[in-house]
This record gives C-alpha cells, sequence and structure tokens, in this order.
C-alpha cells in the first residue's frame, strides 16, 4: 500500500496504525483504531479516507476482519472505509459493510491515490486552456475598446462641446 501511493502520488499524507490482523487480540485492535481515527481525524490533519488492509493469506489469517466488532466498527465509521483484505478471492464481512471494497490492498491504493502524472496532464491541458480563453477574452475586450474609440464623441471630442454651444447660441 505505502509503496504504491508514494509511486503514484508522493505528496500524499499517510497515517499508519499499526495493529496486529491475525490472532486472538487482531479484531479488538483493529476495530479500536477504527473507531479512534474516526473520533479524532480532524485532530491528526483530516482523514479522506481509511483503508482497512493486509495480504493474503488462509480464512484463519483473516479471520478478524469477520469478527463483529471489526464489521461494528467498519460499518459505523464516518470516514470511508475501503476494506483491502487478502488478495481477489478473499472476501470477509468487513468487505461486504465497508463503503468500499478492494480486491487487494494494491488496488486500495490505486482506488484513493490518483496517478500524478494523469494530473500534471490535466494541470498542463488547463493551463493551456486558461492561458487561450485569457488571450480571447483580452482580444475581445481589446476590440470592444477599438469599437468604442471609434465613436464621434471619442474621435473629436471638443466637437461636442461646440454643436452643443452653437444650440446655446
Amino acid at each position: 500500500i505505502l509503496r504504491t501511493l508514494h509511486r503514484r502520488y508522493p505528496s500524499a499524507e499517510v497515517c499508519v496504525f499499526p495493529v496486529a490482523v491475525q490472532g486472538p487480540a487482531a479484531a479488538g485492535e483493529i476495530a479500536r483504531a477504527i473507531r479512534l481515527i474516526d473520533a479524532h481525524h480532524r485532530q491528526v490533519g483530516g482523514v479522506d479516507v481509511i483503508i482497512a488492509g493486509r495480504g493474503g493469506g488462509s480464512l484463519e489469517d483473516l479471520w478478524a476482519f469477520n469478527e463483529e466488532p471489526v464489521a461494528r466498527a467498519v460499518f459505523a465509521c464516518r470516514i470511508p472505509v475501503i476494506s483491502a483484505v487478502g488478495h481477489e478471492v478473499d472476501v470477509t464481512i468487513s468487505d461486504l459493510v465497508a463503503d468500499m471494497r478492494a480486491a487487494t490492498p494494491t488496488a486500495a491504493a490505486e482506488l484513493v491515490a490518483p496517478d500524478v502524472t494523469d494530473v500534471l496532464h490535466t494541470l498542463r491541458q488547463w493551463h493551456v486552456r486558461l492561458t487561450r480563453d485569457i488571450i480571447h477574452g483580452v482580444s475581445l475586450a481589446g476590440a470592444a475598446l477599438h469599437a468604442t474609440i471609434q465613436h464621434p464623441p471619442f474621435h473629436e471630442p471638443l466637437d461636442l462641446v461646440r454643436r452643443r454651444e452653437q444650440n446655446i447660441d
């Protein structure tokens, strides 16, 4: 997950909450970490998404993600949770209650982080379009100003005053 996030979007800020992901204490630690992040996400600078995941393993290895405390914590979390447990064919209860399921932990990282080359390409396109639109807008404003200046009052400003003088006389 970290390697993929760094490759795709190096400026992403990542907080890692290390917990046991298998064994008797795993479900409690996972659920507690999710609740803690949900409760205090603003104090740590804001959290956009939580990836709850681990690599593949046997059904027993992944069992913590099938336990009720984890399912309830994932379901109750106000921050979007991506469940990324195991690989492709592995499905856990946390996958079913999460906001999104990723087939692999790597896929979860790809879902949350845009590819920086795509972002830069989009920014370049916006720069070109904005530059073109600004040049076009300035050109239109210049043409309007030129047309306004061609009107007789701007061409010979004293002529209007002289005509008014003659009317008064």
